[in-house]
């Protein structure tokens, strides 16, 4: 009969370690405790909806891998004009790569010329190199190798302005995904006497080749800034008293009404389709528009930059001399 503790195997023998004699041992009191809320599908490991996530998380990983690699990485300008056009500029150079056998000109000579004259190695390679080393382009036989650009602090910025003796004037560009209207900027930008240059670190055009051909070596004499997040430096700036004037076809104000030109100044030029973003719009103290002829809708951003830059400088003249 179940339960008849003389019946051989109904007890337990001495000394056994089988677990609990008498009582649950706690394991109702446990089994009746909560577990608490169920977590989300995305940290439940085995539901679809965390490898999905987990997928994402690594795609983000190579995508960041990737960036850090083409940052770091040397750039190559491929062409005889391009290549010419760097060394006149003075652009950062580590290397001149020439194919073997090339048809020597007149810019050949030159970029040879140029290149020795600045201590830039002279490397002869050949023509199958060249096209690995420049991924395909039409090089000419000429190859320019620039190194990373080396990018200041937004705080490196202010600092270059405190030391000059006058009211800050500073860039900022919101997007400009161009970096031939990014060198024109910055062209701009030291010819009217401002202190520095900031672009956002994601989806904007950064300091290549083609930026510092374009700004015609200026890019050397003009700290360029890289901001992580735009609206966080330009709220920054604001608090240490810089003024914000973003240029904007919509603007509440025009170019000639600039009354804000002769103090401490943050001129902030959109990108060249959609503008001002609407959360540095909103950062701004002021926006500006460009008064044009009817017919023509709007200008360039590097157009735009240089004619409000042009205007700051010629009231910042003016006040001087009063």
């Amino acid at each position: 009969m179940a339960g008849n503790s003389k019946r051989k195997g109904a007890i337990r023998k001495a000394g056994t370690k089988k677990g609990a004699v008498v009582g649950s041992g706690g394991q109702r009191r446990r089994g009746l405790r909560g577990k608490g809320p169920t977590p989300p599908a995305e940290m439940r490991p085995g539901h679809p909806a965390y490898r999905r996530a987990a997928a994402a998380a690594r795609q983000a990983e190579q995508r960041d891998k990737k960036r850090r690699a083409e940052e770091s990485a040397p750039e190559h300008v491929a062409g005889r004009n391009p290549v010419v056009e760097c060394l006149r500029a003075q652009v950062p150079s580590t290397a001149l790569y020439v194919a073997l056998g090339i048809d020597v000109d007149d810019r050949v000579t030159e970029a040879i010329r140029m290149a020795a004259d600045r201590g830039v190695s002279v490397l002869e390679v050949s023509r199958q190199e060249l096209d690995r080393i420049t991924d395909g382009a039409i090089h000419q036989g000429l190859a320019l190798q620039v190194p990373p650009f080396s990018y200041a602090h937004p705080d490196d910025l202010l600092m270059a302005a405190d030391g000059s003796g006058e009211p800050p004037l500073l860039v900022a560009l919101d997007g400009v995904t161009d970096p031939r209207n990014l060198g024109a900027v910055i062209r701009s930008a030291a010819a009217f006497g401002a202190h520095g240059v900031v672009v956002p670190q994601r989806r904007s055009a950064g300091m290549t080749a083609v930026a510092w051909r374009t700004s015609a070596g200026t890019a050397a004499k003009l700290p360029i800034a890289r901001a992580t997040n735009l609206t966080r430096t330009l709220k920054d700036w604001a608090s240490k008293g810089l003024m914000l004037v973003g240029l904007d076809a919509d603007g509440t104000a025009t170019v000639d009404e600039l009354d804000l030109a002769t103090g401490p100044l943050v001129v902030v030029v959109g990108s060249e389709g959609r503008g001002l973003s609407r959360l540095v719009r909103e950062t701004c103290d002021q926006t500006v528009s460009i008064p044009m002829a009817a017919g023509i809708e709007s200008l360039n951003a590097s157009v735009a930059a240089g004619v409000v830059l042009a205007e700051v400088a010629r009231r910042r003249r003016r006040a001087s001399r009063v």
